[in-house]
């Protein structure tokens, strides 16, 4: 199986043949339930039908468009190329690899109807990922009106930015929360990280990014750790850690939070989901999600 999928009416099925032939992706007939079983597990759908009945079988499975596949509507003379879901998450993308078969891609997301490219498009084509998702808004807002720069920063560095720059990170299906004690060394922490990443079966290339509180921000024994294991650490500020929710009991409450490790986790990650709920290594606690 595929991370494209094309959906197709019988009548229809020698053109999807020569679009799944054209992009390496399977052909599906129709079936009343069919977007719902590929919702779950495509990233890249193209309905061959009209666009009535795609907005109408995909608009209750919506979720959240980090997380949605990408869909497009091909018309059944094959002429038009319309992303319906998911623009700046492959979708155009998809849509302009159609024009290989001859196909006009109908692109309507405002930053690449302008010929510029949004921060997503930015980000897939460095092979990174969007650290803080909500500073799109306001960065592909701007990118209509002038050119924004793009700063690359080697580290081991700390940045400080405002919720109106976007910050790109590699890529990676894990977040890493991470509390510890006070003056704790960098081989106190990077031992810590990878004996839980190794008791998950998990990949240091596979962390998008590591976690912490905004008190913790000049432990150096951190932050080198942090060098040490080629990650990307971030400092949370209280109100984004007491905002996550289901969080079990935490010595942090003596300092006003709800926990340092599993809130870190949960509010960098995708899905929103822990892997590992915290367990402590000496003087360092550790949690993950992905």
């Amino acid at each position: 199986m595929t991370d494209t999928v094309v959906i197709t009416f019988p009548y229809s099925r020698k053109e999807a043949e020569r679009i799944a032939a054209f992009l390496g992706a399977d052909v599906v007939e129709y079936t009343a339930d069919i977007f719902t079983t590929v919702f779950a597990g495509r990233k890249r759908i193209i309905a061959l039908m009209s666009m009535g009945i795609v907005v109408r079988k995909i608009a209750p499975l919506l979720e959240d468009k980090w997380r949605d596949p990408a869909v497009v509507v091909v018309s059944p003379d094959l002429r038009y190329a319309v992303p319906v879901l998911g623009g700046h998450h492959g979708a155009n993308e998809l849509a302009n690899e159609l024009a290989g078969l001859g196909m006009q891609p109908v692109i309507t997301t405002a930053t690449e109807s302008r010929g510029r490219n949004s921060v997503e498009t930015i980000a897939e084509r460095t092979g990174t990922e969007v650290l803080n998702r909500n500073s799109t808004r306001q960065v592909n807002a701007a990118l209509l009106n002038a050119d924004i720069p793009v700063h690359a920063v080697q580290g081991p560095a700390i940045v400080l930015a405002g919720p109106d720059v976007s910050i790109l990170v590699k890529k990676g299906e894990y977040t890493v929360g991470i509390g510890c004690r006070k003056d704790v060394t960098p081989a106190e922490v990077v031992d810590a990280v990878r004996a839980a990443l190794a008791g998950n079966a998990i990949s240091e290339d596979d962390v998008l990014v590591y976690a912490t509180t905004i008190k913790k921000f000049n432990e150096t024994g951190l932050v080198e750790a942090i060098g040490i294991l080629s990650g990307n650490l971030i400092f949370l500020d209280d109100d984004t850690i007491n905002a996550q929710a289901g969080i079990g009991p935490s010595r942090a409450s003596k300092i006003g939070l709800l926990g340092v490790a599993e809130p870190c986790a949960i509010a960098t990650s995708k899905r929103k989901t822990i892997v590992m709920i915290k367990k402590v290594y000496g003087r360092v606690t550790v949690a993950i999600a992905r």
